[in-house]
């Protein structure tokens, strides 16, 4: 049986930022309340769709991996925020990527969606089905928020990371992972009035509404990822001081902290970059992968520990061997295209859509 290695990877953050002190223009907030309940300073607002964020991404793996795109006979895109449901958003990025002919498909696990595609992307390579996988996290959320809402409104940004997987013979890749979900308590964390439950005609065109309930989150969140990381420790036979480097989910510094905690990983060996992007949902951990490749965190043969958890309440973990190499084999100028305003321009009709919406214009 084939192991599914990580030979490359790639990520992709847009232009715009939205600062904490920028929602306290519009909203009763402050850069000490986001922070001291969040960790979040910043975050990105996207300019162009989640299949073009993807793409960049992409092409930066590709790179890395020393690829051609025509290589490539598999995309998992994990998104909760595609740019359509029919086709998949996986399509788009199979063609901006020129691939005639490939397995692609969106996968929507909300903010565990990499986790879920790095599985299934995995699964695929060892049992022969595909040789070389994309998989893809990325997420444009903030086109979805109630910019009325302080709770959600501070919480969320958009970007996008990959990874390529591809099969060889060594012991390296997702060595082990558990999936899961809490679904007694999927209305926590939801958007209600979505899909084809939405009524058409009935509501205000684009205002979507997100129950987010924070406490309960927080609890459901640090037991679920806890146990399902402390699980796939075992079934890879580490224990915890074996870990070199966690990356977690980046949805709130309080709940890394508390996870990195109770699995006895030292501050120093975890990774936590939700201070600038705030919470990219499927793309959290896939970006803060790059990132820590980029700050040299990540050495040849290093053991890591993965957790996230998200909407549904959907939740994983995984133990990563990493390969031999650590640096791209090439780069790529890939890049969105040109972007014109600052964050509060471009949200600026979302903002007075939102109000106008719920009566406070």
């Amino acid at each position: 049986m084939s192991y599914a290695t990580i030979t490359g990877w790639g990520k992709c953050l847009p232009p715009a930022v939205l600062s904490n002190d920028d929602l306290s223009t519009f909203l009763d907030t402050s850069d000490d309340w986001i922070q001291s309940r969040t960790g979040i300073r910043a975050r990105r607002i996207s300019h162009v769709n989640t299949s073009t964020l993807a793409t960049v991404a992409a092409r930066h793996a590709l790179a890395a991996a020393g690829l051609e795109a025509s290589q490539i006979d598999g995309i998992i895109l994990a998104t909760a925020s595609p740019d359509s449901l029919v086709p998949s958003a996986a399509s788009a990025v199979q063609r901006n990527l020129g691939i005639t002919s490939a397995a692609v498909f969106d996968l929507n696990a909300a903010c565990t969606g990499f986790l879920y595609g790095l599985s299934v992307g995995s699964a695929l390579i060892r049992t022969g089905s595909l040789r070389r996988v994309l998989v893809i996290g990325a997420e444009r959320l903030t086109h979805y928020l109630d910019w009325t809402r302080r709770d959600t409104a501070v919480l969320f940004g958009d970007g996008a990371g990959a990874v390529v997987l591809e099969a060889g013979n060594g012991p390296a890749g997702l060595l082990a992972d558990k999936l899961g979900c809490d679904a007694e308590a999927r209305d926590i964390l939801a958007v209600p009035d979505s899909g084809t439950s939405r009524t058409r005609f009935a509501h205000v065109d684009g205002l979507f509404e997100v129950n987010f309930e924070g406490q309960e989150i927080f609890k459901r969140a640090v037991r679920g990822m806890g146990e399902a990381a402390a699980t796939v420790l075992d079934q890879a036979g580490v224990s915890p001081s074996d870990i070199d480097l966690l990356l977690p989910h980046q949805a709130n510094v309080r709940i890394i902290e508390t996870l990195a905690k109770k699995m006895a990983v030292p501050p120093e060996k975890v990774m936590i970059n939700i201070a600038d992007y705030g919470n990219t949902s499927a793309a959290t951990v896939p970006i803060a992968l790059c990132e820590a490749l980029e700050q040299g965190r990540i050495a040849p043969g290093a053991l890591l520990l993965t957790a996230a958890f998200g909407a549904g309440l959907t939740w994983g973990a995984g133990v990563i061997r990493w390969g031999e190499r650590v640096t791209p084999l090439a780069t790529s100028d890939a890049a969105l295209p040109p972007c014109e305003y600052n964050a509060l321009e471009l949200l600026a009709p979302a903002i007075a859509g939102c109000r106008q919406a719920n009566g406070k214009t």
